[in-house]
């Protein structure tokens, strides 16, 4: 079979998403599951590893600032991707805000 690529299957262990990429780029997707990652975009997890993936709550005053929020409304920092053999970060920055005068 040549000329054919294989493809590298990815899921959500807190969601039924799942995805085939035929690169080296890690998917993220919409995150539809009940719990605090639900409404974000985390990235997906190579098929039959072991991962879980948590939000990290903003532990500081928002203030007037545009974080990014959970479907629950909780200002969330990050998500950590944590398996066997390491870690990956996806981190939400404030946007900046403007005026015009």
């Amino acid at each position: 079979m040549s000329g054919v690529a294989m493809g590298k299957h990815w899921t959500c262990p807190n969601c039924e998403s799942w995805a085939t990429t035929y690169d080296a780029k890690v998917p993220m997707h919409p995150c539809k599951g009940g719990g605090p990652t639900a409404g974000l975009m985390v990235p997906l997890v190579p098929v039959g590893v072991k991962a879980k993936v948590e939000t990290v709550e903003r532990p500081d005053y928002v203030n007037h600032e545009k974080v990014q929020t959970n479907a629950h409304g909780r200002p969330i920092m990050s998500t950590v991707v944590t398996r066997d053999d390491g870690q990956d970060c996806t981190v939400y920055a404030p946007c900046a805000v403007a005026k015009r005068e």
